[in-house]
């Protein structure tokens, strides 16, 4: 783990900006190599224990912590790499402590049975895809999460929906906590106060945000409601997440599983997401493991962002590869809200504004950003994609026109 433009979206003020291209690596192959890093070493792990970071090996960092309960790993939702990350990390831990069970962000608790379906080996991956309705509950490019699922099932590991409906974080985002019955709640209880660390930190993306909205919310104080709706929306997410991974360690009994969380590392930074109300919870062996780019300012690696990160090395890319559209994408009321059109993109070209509505997407109802991420990344090149959207109340059709390879 990923994520929603108005102050009740969550997925607006809780994303992460979107630049959609072809390719996502951090360097092409005629640029200059990013400046070595004293922190960090490409394909190796950094500790965040002491007082300073330290490059280590996976021999150093791993066995250390595969006692713990509960190991959480971050990942950028859209990054190969850190999926692949991800999978080299399970893999050694189910050889140190095999009986794990694995928990998935990108799966809201009412797919579970389907879960243990595919598990079981009962489901094709196409069915198991339908039945989970992946396009419609997470939407990002399933070939990035399938080496996971197979390697579950190939290990007969249980696969754990950690997630709720998005409709529940929308309408905490929109009305506040307090307002959302408990019967209503998916069984999440009240989370624990966050930190102020954590508010400050949900403060800052919260205006960042907005000013990307381009609406008065930028300028929003911590007392704010719209704001103070947002950290219930957070910390409920949180919550949901660290219920069920706590719910599966408890299950079971006396031999303790090694309990392994996939999550957005937004929820992991710190400590002072899934990790606190974890320790709410009453579970306090807790590891976390986060997946950052070699070229990150050591400034950012700093002791208690996580127990250790791994350095993922840049990706050259070929420069002859098609542009994709060129905007920051946030879910709003109705559609996907366009927050901000690069200059020169194919977004551009093709007429979008920041602040346009996208509505449909090839003719079928869109209101999720992963499903016009994925929508995006696999439209092949030379081809053309219809989108309606809405623009000061009127009601457009745009076309881009991708162009063809070379």
């Amino acid at each position: 783990m990923n994520i929603e433009s108005s102050p009740a979206g969550l997925l607006a003020a809780l994303a992460a900006t979107l630049a959609l291209h072809a390719a996502q690596p951090a360097i092409a192959a005629d640029d200059p190599a990013p400046a070595a890093s004293s922190c960090l070493k490409a394909g190796a792990w950094t500790r965040l224990g002491g007082e300073a970071p330290r490059i280590a090996t996976a021999q150093d960092v791993l066995p250390a912590l595969a006692d713990r309960d509960v190991i959480l790993l971050g990942e950028q939702h859209d990054k190969a790499d850190d999926h692949r990350w991800q999978l080299q990390t399970v893999a050694a831990l189910n050889a140190m402590r095999p009986g794990m069970v694995i928990g998935f962000e990108a799966f809201p608790r009412r797919v579970q049975p389907v879960l243990d379906r595919w598990v079981a080996g009962d489901l094709g991956t196409a069915e198991f895809l339908d039945r989970v309705e992946w396009n419609k509950v997470w939407g990002m490019p399933a070939e990035l999460y399938l080496p996971l699922f197979e390697f579950a099932r190939l290990n007969r590991i249980p696969m754990v929906a950690l997630n709720v409906e998005r409709k529940l974080i929308r309408t905490i985002a929109s009305k506040g906590g307090d307002a959302v019955a408990d019967a209503e709640r998916e069984g999440v209880s009240r989370p624990a106060t966050p930190l102020p660390s954590y508010v400050d930190q949900l403060l800052q993306s919260h205006r960042e945000h907005a000013r990307m909205r381009g609406t008065d919310d930028a300028r929003a104080a911590a007392a704010d409601p719209a704001f103070r709706n947002f950290v219930d929306a957070q910390t409920t997410w949180d919550r949901a997440m660290a219920e069920a991974l706590a719910r599966r360690l408890a299950a079971g009994g006396g031999s303790r599983p090694l309990v392994v969380g996939i999550i957005g590392s937004g929820h992991l930074h710190h400590g002072l997401g899934v990790a606190h109300q974890l320790r709410d919870l009453g579970v306090t062996r807790i590891a976390t493991l986060l997946p950052v780019a070699v070229e990150t300012p050591c400034d950012d690696i700093r002791p208690g962002l996580a127990d250790a990160v791994f350095a993922v090395p840049p990706q050259a890319v070929v420069p002859s590869a098609p542009p994709r559209l060129g905007v920051s994408l946030g879910e709003g009321e109705g559609g996907v809200h366009v927050a901000e059109v690069s200059p020169g993109s194919l977004a551009e070209r093709s007429g979008f504004r920041a602040g346009d509505l996208i509505v449909e997407l090839a003719g079928s109802p869109v209101s999720q950003v992963a499903s016009v991420v994925a929508a995006i990344r696999n439209q092949p090149a030379g081809t053309w994609l219809p989108l309606r959207i809405r623009r000061n109340g009127e009601s457009l059709e745009l076309v881009v026109r991708f162009p063809a390879r070379g």
